[in-house]
């Protein structure tokens, strides 16, 4: 597929997310300043906060990645996906397996995570490569569903209902605490500013066009079975390396963590985050999925009355913020 093709498709300018929009009011340096300022203090906080938050926000930064692997799909893919959590379970054991097998630590498996990924994400599509919408999200379901069970049957190495531990240390010489959190964090600023210059590529141009207009877009050389095979195995390559984070992070993998609930979630925490590619949007993804289920542990039956409302309260909400912050929020205006 040539540049030239691309330029030409008639529908390109509707593919794109900032097409014909005027450009911000405010310099971009101030923004990037503010991005700066707080991610500065992101980077601070250990220092000030005790050990359960950075052990906290560890999780929180590993989830936003999740998270922005279910916002990928839907945004290039215009597919949803309730069958992420498989994915990111990919990256969580490869590490696990790779350090009970191979010693090895969690910065030498996570590129193995994320091929480990983005393999299992292409096997996945290329026999549903003609199912959409609601067919394609009921088979992702499927696979969230036997998951479980699938780790189990294969209990020798995953170490069946107790799980694997990922004990060994990324960086010698540095506390686990502070290992935790700022692993985690590195990741998620190195996946967003990835997928900020994915998004002015003509890759992304072509995954979009697709998405838009399928005739018009094979009539300019994309062809829809390499674009859902793509989206598919990037999507789940950062599910994988947002899998591989959480179980750093966490000390451990087990069946228990990668229910069909585990899916759910993270398409909860996308909502939420606007279905943002950018990293402050993802956050607050992250954040709602993670703190919000111990903000509400004590409230028994009304868990699910509670998480309802607060989910719908931020929806909700997010329809009063002006056009303009809603789109650099998911990441539209860079």
């Amino acid at each position: 597929m040539s540049e030239a093709s691309l330029s030409k498709a008639p529908v390109l300018r509707a593919a794109l997310p900032s097409a014909g929009k005027p450009a911000a009011s405010r310099p971009r340096s101030l923004r990037a300043g503010a991005a700066l300022v707080v991610l500065l203090a992101l980077i601070a906080l250990p220092l000030v906060a005790g050990g359960y938050w950075s052990f906290t926000l560890g999780l929180c930064f590993a989830n936003a990645i999740a998270i922005l692997s279910v916002s990928f799909l839907v945004r290039y893919g215009g597919e949803v996906s309730i069958g992420h959590g498989v994915f990111v379970a990919a990256g969580a054991y490869t590490v696990a397996l790779m350090e009970k097998y191979l010693g090895v630590s969690v910065l030498v498996a996570l590129p193995f995570a994320a091929v480990a990924g983005a393999l299992l994400g292409m096997a996945f599509a290329y026999p549903s490569r003609n199912l959409s919408g609601i067919y394609l999200a009921v088979a992702t379901m499927a696979l969230a569903l036997a998951l479980p069970e699938v780790l189990l049957y294969f209990s020798n190495a995953t170490g069946g209902y107790e799980g694997l531990y990922v004990k060994k240390d990324a960086l010698p010489g540095v506390s686990r605490e502070l290992q935790r959190y700022y692993l985690p964090l590195g990741g998620l600023v190195l996946v967003a500013l990835l997928l900020r210059q994915f998004r002015r590529s003509r890759q992304a141009l072509a995954l979009l066009l697709i998405r838009t207009s399928a005739p018009a877009a094979e009539s300019s050389g994309v062809r829809r079975s390499w674009a859902r095979l793509a989206c598919m195995a990037l999507s789940a390559a950062i599910a994988a390396i947002g899998g591989a984070l959480l179980a750093f992070s966490s000390s451990t993998v087990s069946p228990n963590s990668f229910t069909l609930w585990t899916s759910i979630f993270l398409l909860v925490g996308s909502v939420v985050s606007l279905y943002s590619l950018g990293m402050f949007g993802s956050l607050i993804g992250g954040i709602f999925l993670t703190l919000m289920p111990l903000l509400l542990a004590g409230a028994g039956d009304w868990v699910p009355i509670l998480y309802g409302g607060a989910l719908l309260a931020v929806v909700l909400g997010a329809n009063l913020i002006p056009e303009s912050w809603r789109a650099r929020l998911a990441g539209e205006r860079s």
